[in-house]
């Protein structure tokens, strides 16, 4: 039997790098605003049996308005998430049903993941109990200091650390709960302060098309990616906003 996951999307940003009126999980990409695109790839799966997203109190109205009838649809359940990744985070992991055996935490203007990839990933974190999709560096990195370069940083071993991240749920649980003996500004994902842990997460490695939409000249090239792909579609019915929606 297949365990069953529970997924926080986090699209409570502010998105200080993308600018704009609009916070950047709901921008326009190819016809569907970014963190639809992320749902989507785990509404219609049935290991997935929660389904959380997680957006700023000022963007209920957007969201009830424009894309409420659909949500509701697919069961996505609305959370309010917090001024920082981390309270948005523990916010959500309060609502997460105890039924849940695994907990993914994805980015919701990550929206060029495969399906092959969360599966692979979900497989993985079944087994091992943590798992995250990572992309091997191929630029080349220095580290700099008043603008100059201080060290060529080897990058054989390195990788840009993706979402989702997946981890047994006592265990992301627990995690967060050690947050309050930690700097926080010395954390920089989920991963990170499983690994505080002492717990050890495995990786399933992916490439750069895996893009997390930062800026505005991001989303062009995630257009791109995406028509490369096989157009994805939600199963079964899509409701009555449908065509608008979608």
């Amino acid at each position: 039997m297949s365990k069953s996951v529970g997924v926080i999307i986090c699209a409570a940003g502010a998105g200080t790098r993308f600018g704009g009126k609009r916070n950047k999980p709901f921008v326009d990409v190819a016809g569907r605003a970014a963190f639809l695109r992320s749902v989507e790839l785990f509404t219609g799966r049935d290991d997935v049996k929660q389904v959380l997203l997680a957006i700023s109190p000022q963007d209920q109205e957007l969201v009830d308005v424009k894309w409420g009838p659909n949500l509701k649809f697919y069961n996505v359940q609305i959370c309010f998430g917090g001024a920082e990744r981390f309270d948005t985070v523990t916010k959500a992991l309060e609502l997460v049903k105890e039924t849940i055996d695994l907990i993914a935490v994805h980015d919701a203007v990550r929206c060029c993941v495969t399906k092959k990839w969360i599966d692979d990933c979900f497989a993985v974190a079944a087994k091992t109990g943590a798992a995250m999709l990572a992309c091997p560096v191929s630029a080349t990195i220095k580290k700099v200091k008043d603008n100059v370069i201080q060290q060529t940083v080897d990058r054989s071993g390195l990788y840009e650390a993706q979402t989702p991240q997946i981890f047994e749920a006592s265990l992301l649980k627990k995690a967060y709960g050690n947050l309050k003996n930690l700097d926080k500004n010395k954390i920089s994902d989920d991963s990170q302060l499983v690994e505080t842990l002492g717990q050890k997460v495995s990786i399933v490695e992916t490439d750069s098309s895996n893009i997390k939409i930062t800026r505005k000249s991001d989303v062009p090239i995630a257009e791109a990616i995406l028509k490369t792909r096989e157009k994805l579609k939600p199963k079964g019915y899509l409701g009555p906003y449908a065509e608008a929606e979608w």
